[in-house]
């Protein structure tokens, strides 16, 4: 069973959410639309992850085949118990 969360929310800030529920009609309820925003949000950071990961990534990515130097993990292994 989802576990709840209950969250009040007054004066200007509770009038916005109706105003943003009964005025559009884009939403049912208030808390279709507090859903939706916490999706959206949800959304916004994931893709703030993959772009910081893509960044930290690109310079292997777009490095020339030069640059990379060949391994041997047996060697590596021999010298990390060195």
């Amino acid at each position: 069973m989802a576990e709840g969360i209950n969250v009040r929310f007054s004066g200007a800030l509770q009038q916005f959410i109706r105003e943003r529920v009964e005025g559009t009609g884009l939403y049912s309820s208030a808390s279709e639309y507090l859903r939706d925003l916490v999706r959206h949000d949800f959304e916004r950071e994931e893709e703030r992850r993959w772009t910081s990961l893509r960044e930290e990534l690109r310079a292997g990515l777009e490095a020339d085949a030069a640059e990379f130097v060949p391994l041997d993990a047996e060697s590596l292994i021999r010298t990390a118990k060195a």
